[in-house]
């Protein structure tokens, strides 16, 4: 395992993190607490550190499992967690695309922390992250103070943003960014999604922000793990099951024609890996980890072959020309528009490499 640390900061994380929501939501397969805690032994045990949850995945269930795994060891991870979405006066958790109501005022936040804080059964979070901000919240004053008086109070080391659900949101991070120098801003990212991911990541080199990302779907839902196939199904709760065909079948396509990543020592999903850590700004990626073999392979991803100039240049080419696929647009969510008196710059200014592929197509 490798490590980074944040900016301007002394929060070193591994660069392979561990989403908690595979464990604690179903949402990917049932796990029982015993086995959650054990993936988590098993990933500590190869140098994964940082352990990205939420209090609302299974109703505040991630945050217990972490307490199981690494009661008398706090000081050897960092614990990410979120808040923002009111799961404990819903009626059901929150399943598949569906949402919960917000809720982002100062009193709920704090008690949500307290509550996020005594289930972890620590009296610090590393990583507190608004869970899925609209721009309200990157707009409101109150909250940001908020979580400054949280850091200052040493409840939390650090706090930022992440954003979704689905794929979008770009002016909301652009926003964290440029107007909050956000120390941490958690996205989508990966080679068949690279909008808006570029830009968001962009936008920290032209603001020069403090900005560190966490990058979530790495693996664009599975597909870069290189393991459908246009027969694939998923299972009854899985909630890739509920995606149009068409995602699937030109999915596929695309991951096929990306198999020259493959080698004798890198599979594809190590290689979607090692193409997002070649971003100096990205701090750790967390795969969704369901199984002991997938754990194995994405933590070993930091010691596999990076990617040659060559293979990234033809990630790109073949990115920018949507992979020869005719398909209709993304549909986008969030604000992707930018707000008034406010533009975002066309050039690039990253220093290891120019991402390519801007646009939309």
């Amino acid at each position: 395992m490798k490590y980074r640390t944040y900016p301007r900061s002394d929060v070193t994380v591994s660069e392979i993190g561990f989403g908690l929501w595979t464990t604690s939501t179903g949402w990917w397969g049932e796990k029982s607490d015993d086995e959650a805690v054990a993936m988590l032994h098993a990933a500590s045990d190869l140098g994964i550190t940082l352990y990205d949850a939420a209090d609302t995945y299974g109703n505040g269930r991630s945050e217990e499992q972490l307490a199981k795994a690494f009661a008398g060891r706090r000081d050897r991870v960092v614990y990410a967690t979120k808040f923002g979405y009111d799961f404990s006066s819903a009626a059901r958790e929150r399943r598949g695309q569906s949402e919960l109501p917000h809720d982002f005022s100062p009193p709920f936040v704090r008690a949500a922390l307290e509550a996020s804080l005594r289930r972890l059964q620590t009296d610090y979070v590393d990583i507190y992250q608004m869970h899925n901000a609209r721009m309200e919240q990157i707009d409101d004053d109150r909250l940001w103070e908020l979580l400054e008086s949280f850091r200052r109070e040493g409840k939390v080391r650090m706090y930022g943003v992440a954003l979704g659900p689905a794929i979008g949101w770009l002016y909301e991070g652009v926003d964290a960014v440029r107007r909050r120098n956000v120390a941490t801003l958690q996205i989508i990212w990966n080679m068949l999604e690279q909008y808006p991911g570029n830009e968001q990541i962009r936008a920290a080199y032209d603001g020069d922000a403090d900005t560190g990302y966490m990058i979530r779907v790495p693996h664009s839902s599975g597909l870069l793990e290189g393991h459908y196939t246009a027969e694939t199904t998923f299972p009854k709760n899985d909630h890739r099951r509920h995606r149009p065909r068409e995602w699937l079948v030109n999915g596929v396509e695309k991951v096929r024609r990306l198999r020259f990543l493959e080698r004798k020592d890198r599979t594809l999903g190590q290689a979607a890996i090692a193409w997002l850590l070649a971003e100096p700004r990205v701090m750790t990626v967390l795969p969704n980890i369901y199984d002991r073999e997938q754990l194995a392979e994405f933590a070993a991803a930091p010691e596999a072959p990076a990617l040659t100039p060559d293979e990234v240049a033809r990630v790109d080419t073949l990115y920018n020309a949507n992979f020869g696929i005719e398909e209709p647009p993304m549909a986008f969510k969030g604000t992707m528009t930018p707000p008034l008196a406010m533009s975002v710059s066309s050039q690039a200014r990253h220093p290891e490499r120019s991402r390519g592929g801007e646009s939309e197509a």
